[in-house]
């Protein structure tokens, strides 16, 4: 099981309250799991998935150079290699399925949404510190875990013949959750030495406009219909 509801993580999912609840069990992720989400929607988030991970990959970058141990340093390239060398090319082979190619999903223009949330990550990183930039990715890492997780202990989810059913597949499985409990256990050493309870008003107001971001994101995809 994740260690959702523990150390800092826990705190600030527990008073980001009905934001965080609104996010994790949006209609986006519920359509998705009963296979009745429109696929038009569907093709328009993964442009704009694509699109994320790119600047997904700059903030993890901006976490290498705010690091201030090897450890940290170490864990921030790790992570920037991970999404260009192995999950942006899942991403890219994924999407084929979907009438998708890479040089389709370059030349989409970046919804407003997308730009709003990456940039908001960015802009946390850059103003403020390493532990600011963990908080603002959190609810990216840690939220389709938990989404996908809600969907797939609900008995009106459809896995048999569910088009999506590959995509809960990738959110549940053994080598994400991995990375999401070690996103948890890095946010509470990074907080214990950058004072987190002293700045804790201030990071919880990070996480919920995040956390919110990541809903409109979900939003975004489901207008495009």
């Amino acid at each position: 099981m994740l260690p959702l509801e523990t150390g800092l993580f826990g705190r600030l999912r527990r008073d980001a309250g009905s934001d965080w609840s609104a996010y994790v069990g949006h209609r986006f992720v519920r359509e998705l799991a009963t296979g009745q989400l429109a696929e038009p929607a569907f093709r328009h988030f993964l442009k704009q998935d694509y699109l994320f991970l790119i600047h997904f990959a700059r903030a993890f970058a901006l976490a290498a150079f705010k690091s201030d141990t090897l450890a940290d340093l170490r864990s921030a390239t790790a992570m920037v290699t991970a999404i260009v060398d192995v999950e942006m090319p899942l991403h890219v082979t994924y999407c084929r399925d979907w009438g998708l190619t890479e040089a389709q999903m370059e030349a989409e223009p970046e919804a407003m949404e997308c730009v709003a949330y990456t940039r908001f990550v960015i802009d946390r990183g850059l103003a403020g510190d390493r532990l600011d930039l963990e908080v603002a990715l959190a609810p990216c890492l840690v939220g389709y875990a938990e989404a996908v997780m809600h969907r797939l202990a609900d008995t009106a989810t459809v896995r048999s013949g569910n088009r999506y059913d590959a995509w809960m597949e990738a959110y549940s499985g053994a080598g994400y959750h991995a990375s999401v409990s070690d996103a948890i256990a890095r946010l509470d050493r990074i907080g214990a030495s950058r004072g987190a309870e002293a700045r804790y008003p201030a990071l919880l107001e990070t996480f919920r406009t995040a956390t919110r971001l990541e809903a409109a994101f979900w939003d975004m995809a489901l207008a495009a219909v």
